[in-house]
């Protein structure tokens, strides 16, 4: 077996536990980060099969703009969750009352 078959061997099952681990996580932050890695490993894999300008979109596109994206929805929607359970109150006011 030649280097190229041990790397796309390599690649490939890093490629299915990621996205299993992804899938299976509960924290939305670390399902993510997963995603990340699979999206990379699929990129790795675009490159060695020959289609370098495939993979470097993969990357741009999928592992930097979307990625992005979804941190920014799980974290907006974590601020919403946060508020409802505190009151719609920031944490500044919070403090505050426990002061007076």
């Amino acid at each position: 077996m030649s280097l190229y078959g041990i790397l796309f061997y390599l690649l490939a099952i890093l490629l299915i536990v990621s996205t299993a681990m992804a899938v299976s996580r509960t924290r939305l932050v670390h399902a993510v980060v997963y995603l990340v890695v699979s999206f990379l490993s699929t990129a790795l894999l675009f490159y060695l099969l020959g289609a370098p300008f495939i993979a470097a979109l993969e990357v741009i596109i999928y592992a930097g703009a979307i990625m992005v994206m979804f941190l920014f929805m799980i974290m907006t929607l974590r601020m919403e969750e946060t508020k409802r359970r505190r009151g719609n109150k920031l944490p500044v006011q919070q403090s505050d009352e426990r002061l007076i």
